[in-house]
C-alpha cells in the first residue's frame, strides 16, 4: 500500500511539474511575441553602440542580439550591492551574457540574478587547488553559483569599453553556461557525438597548461591562457571562452584544436567577427 501511495504521490508530482513547464513555456513565447515588436530603446543603443563588439556585429546580428537583451533584462534580476543598477549596467552586462549564446540560441534558463558590486568584492573563505586547500580573503572580479552571477561593474565597464584579454562577464556566463548540464565541470552541454572529442582536446590542453605552471617553464604559448586556468577544468573553460571572444586570432593561431570546438560550440566564427578588434 505504502509504494502504491508513493508511486501515486511521484505522478502528481510529475504531472504538475509538466503543467509548471508547459505553463513556464507559453510565458516564454508570449514575452518573446511581444519582444518581438518592441522599438529597442534609444537609450540601450547608445549605450550599445560603445561596444567594440557590438559595432563590429552584421546588422542582422545586431537586430538578433537587441531582442534577446531585451529577453535578458525581462527576465532576470539585477540588484546592486553599494551601487545603483543603471540602464547602462543592465544592457552591458546583458550583451555579453547573450553574446555567448548569439549562435546557441539559449537565454540562461537556470539563471536567476545578477548581484552588482561597485568594484572587486572580498571574501573569505577556503579554495582548493590541485588537493592543496588555502583559506584567507580573495580578490573576487566575479563569481557564479546557484543560479546567481556577481559582477564588479568597474572592471566589466572598462573591459566592456575596451577589449583586452579578460572579460569577467564572459567569463561567468560561460560558467552559467557549463552549469546547464547540472556541473561545472568545463564541458557544457553537448551532443553525445561531440563529448568524445571536446574531452580529448580540451582536457589535453587543461592538462599541458596546468603542467607548464606546475614547473614554472616552458611557458611559452601558455602565457596567453594563463595560470588561472589550470585550477580546474572548469576555470579553463571559461578563460578559453574569454579568449574566444577577445582574442580570438591569437587563439587559433595557438591553439586551433581548442578554437575549433568553441566554435564548434557557440555556433560562432568570432576571427570573422571579432578579428579586426586585435589588430
Amino acid at each position: 500500500m505504502y509504494f502504491l501511495f508513493m508511486i501515486y504521490f511521484l505522478l502528481i508530482l510529475f504531472g504538475l511539474f509538466l503543467i509548471w513547464q508547459g505553463w513556464r513555456n507559453i510565458q516564454r513565447r508570449r514575452l518573446w511575441k511581444k519582444i518581438s515588436t518592441m522599438p529597442f530603446p534609444r537609450e540601450y543603443q547608445r549605450f550599445l553602440e560603445r561596444i567594440p563588439h557590438y559595432r563590429v556585429l552584421p546588422q542582422k546580428l545586431k537586430h538578433k542580439i537587441e531582442r534577446s537583451i531585451l529577453f535578458f533584462i525581462e527576465t532576470k534580476e539585477f540588484r546592486g550591492v553599494y551601487i545603483d543598477v543603471t540602464d547602462e549596467i543592465r544592457v552591458v552586462i546583458a550583451f555579453y551574457a547573450c553574446l555567448l549564446q548569439l549562435g546557441r540560441e539559449e537565454c540562461y534558463e537556470s539563471l536567476n540574478t545578477i548581484l552588482v558590486y561597485p568594484n572587486d568584492v572580498i571574501t573569505h573563505r577556503v579554495e582548493a587547488n590541485g588537493g592543496i586547500y588555502t583559506k584567507g580573503d580573495f580578490i573576487l572580479e566575479g563569481e557564479s553559483a546557484g543560479g546567481t552571477v556577481v559582477i564588479a561593474w568597474h572592471e566589466a565597464k572598462k573591459e566592456a569599453y575596451h577589449p583586452r584579454k579578460h572579460n569577467v562577464i564572459v567569463h561567468e556566463m560561460a560558467h552559467e553556461i557549463d552549469f546547464e548540464d547540472g556541473s561545472a565541470d568545463g564541458v557544457p552541454p553537448l551532443e553525445l557525438s561531440r563529448y568524445h572529442e571536446w574531452t580529448q582536446v580540451m582536457f589535453k590542453t587543461f592538462r599541458k597548461v596546468q603542467d607548464a605552471f606546475a614547473k614554472g617553464r616552458y611557458l611559452d604559448k601558455y602565457k596567453l591562457i594563463g595560470a588561472y586556468a589550470a585550477t580546474n577544468e572548469a576555470e579553463f573553460f571559461a578563460v578559453v571562452s574569454e579568449l574566444f571572444f577577445e582574442k580570438p586570432l591569437t587563439l587559433k593561431k595557438h591553439f586551433p584544436e581548442v578554437y575549433q570546438e568553441l566554435k564548434s560550440f557557440y555556433r560562432l566564427d568570432t576571427v570573422e567577427l571579432f578579428g579586426s578588434l586585435e589588430a
